[in-house]
């Protein structure tokens, strides 16, 4: 992964769902976290711009997206998504604010271009953080059946002066969802609402 930023390490993690306590699925659902530990260019300081930065991690979320990807058999495979920072502790919010749009626009280049909105989580933290990232349905918001979460954490990062951004996708949604809402097989006005 080479880049304008630096790097220090990245991790993929896939996650086979079968059941939760109810019938056993014919085809697991895939949940997957890609992450990239960089070090942040602002950490002890205040940057008053922070569109440069933006933009160059744009790269970085189309190669963690296609990664992921790779490994959860192509984007026709997905159905959820969802995006995750944690800052440093001589960082701010806004500096893992810049993923929002670098990291989900590389996630929706790399899956055709799904209108719904890409939930997200971010916090300050330290080494071992576990950030819950929040998963939807990746046409439609509404489709309860994939609110869901994904475990985001490396047991070594981020350090004080890093940021940690991560990418999630799913195959499905909730193994045994019955609460009722829009179902995916409903979905026709594809504006990312319903």
């Amino acid at each position: 992964m080479t880049s304008s930023y630096d790097v220090r390490k990245t991790a993929l993690s896939i996650e086979t769902v079968w059941h939760e306590r109810g019938p056993r699925l014919e085809k697991p659902v895939l949940v997957g976290t890609a992450i990239a530990v960089i070090r942040n260019p602002f950490a002890g300081r205040y940057e008053p711009d922070l569109m440069p930065f933006q933009a160059a991690l744009r790269e970085l979320g189309r190669e963690l997206a296609t990664k992921l990807l790779a490994q959860l058999g192509g984007a026709s495979h997905i159905e959820a998504y969802g995006k995750g920072i944690i800052v440093g502790e001589d960082g701010e919010l806004e500096h893992g604010a810049v993923w929002h749009e670098a990291g989900g626009q590389g996630m929706r280049e790399v899956l055709g271009q799904p209108k719904a909105i890409v939930p997200a989580a971010k916090t300050i933290g330290g080494a071992g953080t576990r950030l819950m990232v929040p998963l939807g349905h990746i046409h439609a918001a509404y489709v309860r059946s994939h609110f869901g979460t994904a475990e985001m954490t490396l047991w070594d990062a981020p350090r004080r002066d890093e940021i940690a951004f991560g990418l999630v996708m799913a195959t499905g949604g909730r193994p045994h969802a019955r609460i009722g809402g829009l179902s995916v097989s409903e979905i026709s006005v594809h504006d990312g609402q319903r």
